[in-house]
């Protein structure tokens, strides 16, 4: 057996820990967030990073207002929040720098930053940056990020791999060999030939995208998704879905927190409230392979240490191992005589899975969430044979070509 996943660069340590609080809209991710990073402030030095907050709710659960520059709060607790358009500008202003011989080219003047204003995607690319920027300062051992939701942090996620593609796609390594023929292409053209910022400038943008990768891929990086109390089978499709997409981008479930459980009332509707509940919860803890916590009502919002207290959440500890990269199987000497890859996407569902061969890449889709990943070195010699999804494993079958192997078995 072989194995193999697509290409990751972490290097961080082990020891540093990100974790990732997302879910559903209103499902009372910062809430769990601040109280987390409270709790881990006790023992290690600990930020809080709001980077889904525009109206601010971190600030008042803490009772402080937080701006980009990291505030120190009591206990050995910092808290920051992310601002898209600052985040924007102050990366706008670096790209800007690098195209400077372009705008010269060119014969225009750049724009000021004053006259800068977020584009749509902007949030994503200042979350990574702030990732980046918090991970290379060193200052915390636990970095606790109130994210968006699930989509628009996948979105995030999946943006240094996709850049990272369009890059090798425009400017390959392999051209920067032209540049020593620069001259003479340049008077066989009739065109000026690009100048040495612009390979320079590949190869900044590539290290900047792999410094991002160094956290996103980390051993110590991992997600909580925050559920609210289940009422119905739609939530559950949906946060199934939510994991395979999570699973699909090789981010791991860390845990499940059901927040908003009702306790066990009197008052008949409570308690008919309180069993759905608790009917529902113990289905979760039945399908799902990671600790399935439940997160009580506290009937006020929570604020200070006390009513964080009451909320009972596990304790930030080690990441523990790192999920098996994705395997592939040679059973070409068996009855199947294939060559099978096989892809962990629990929770998925037949009915989403999208699946298209293109090139040397395969690009797989569930539901809404997409990702192009480059197939291992034997399986490009091969043809997709068909595919399978069993407990939450999709299996790609491929055969040998034999224009490209010769011999078949």
């Amino acid at each position: 057996m072989v194995s193999s996943a697509p290409h990751s660069s972490a290097r961080h340590s082990s020891a540093r820990r990100t974790v990732l609080v997302s879910g559903g809209g209103g499902s009372g991710r910062s809430t769990i967030a601040a109280a987390l990073a409270r709790e881990a402030a006790g023992t290690a030095r600990t930020l809080l990073l709001a980077a889904d907050d525009p109206h601010r709710s971190v600030d008042r659960l803490l009772d402080v207002r937080l701006s980009s520059e990291p505030t120190e709060l009591e206990g050995g607790l910092f808290a920051a929040r992310l601002d898209p358009q600052a985040a924007f500008r102050d990366a706008a202003d670096r790209l800007l720098s690098r195209a400077k011989p372009l705008f010269d080219l060119l014969g225009v003047d750049p724009l000021e930053r004053d006259e800068l204003s977020a584009l749509p995607g902007a949030a994503h690319l200042a979350l990574l940056d702030a990732l980046r920027t918090h991970a290379a300062r060193g200052e915390w051992d636990v970095l606790v990020v109130d994210a968006p939701v699930v989509a628009d942090l996948l979105a995030a996620l999946a943006l240094p791999e996709q850049l990272d593609r369009y890059l090798a796609r425009l400017i390959p390594e392999q051209r920067q060999a032209a540049r020593a023929l620069r001259p003479v292409l340049a008077a066989v053209a009739g065109v000026p030939m690009p100048s040495d910022w612009v390979y320079e400038a590949r190869s900044w943008a590539a290290a900047e995208l792999d410094e991002v990768r160094a956290v996103t891929d980390a051993p110590g990086t991992t997600v909580r998704l925050v559920l609210d109390a289940p009422t119905g089978p739609r939530a559950g499709a949906a946060l199934r879905q939510a994991r395979a997409g999570l699973a699909l981008h090789g981010q791991r479930v860390e845990s499940l927190l059901v927040n908003r459980l009702v306790p066990d009332g009197g008052e008949p509707f409570l308690a008919g409230l309180h069993l759905e509940q608790q009917r529902q919860l113990a289905a979760l803890r039945a399908e799902w392979d990671v600790p399935v916590h439940g997160v009580p009502h506290l009937g006020a919002e929570p604020g200070g240490a006390a009513l964080f207290a009451r909320l009972g959440l596990p304790p930030i500890g080690p990441s523990g191992p790192l999920p098996t990269p994705w395997p592939v199987e040679d059973l070409r000497e068996g009855d199947e005589g294939a060559l099978v890859w096989r892809i962990p996407l629990p929770g998925a569902d037949r009915a989403d899975l999208d699946l298209v061969r293109r090139g040397d890449d395969l690009v797989l889709g569930v539901g809404p969430y997409r990702r192009t990943v480059a197939l291992p070195s034997a399986l490009r010699r091969c043809t997709v044979a068909g595919a399978a999804l069993r407990e939450g494993v999709l299996a790609v079958r491929f055969t040998p070509d034999p224009q490209l192997w010769p011999g078949g078995r």
